[in-house]
């Protein structure tokens, strides 16, 4: 299998935060995003958490009874990325 470019990375990054800002403020499972995005998950994992170095999306590894997932991991978009998404789409409509 071919590499896969940094152009066509960055563009299924961009995928991933459209996604995660059409869903904000909930946190989503790598699992649902690979899903939406039809990409395997593991090569999503990857790229969350690339996007979590540059401080994009937030991981979230506990339940809502404060427990630590053994395995799963659910994201979601920082404020700042929240933020700067929803100024560039406000800007966008007509």
């Amino acid at each position: 299998m071919p590499p896969i470019s940094q152009t066509k990375k960055d563009k299924i990054s961009e995928q991933i935060l459209h996604y995660l800002y059409t869903v904000s403020p909930s946190p989503v499972f790598t699992a649902a995003i690979a899903s939406n995005i039809a990409r395997d998950e593991e090569f999503t994992k990857s790229l969350l958490v690339i996007l979590k170095s540059q401080n994009l999306v937030v991981e979230v590894n506990k339940n809502s009874q404060g427990l630590l997932y053994a395995k799963r991991q659910r994201w979601r978009l920082s404020d700042k990325a929240f933020e700067i998404y929803k100024q560039r789409v406000g800007q966008q409509r007509f």
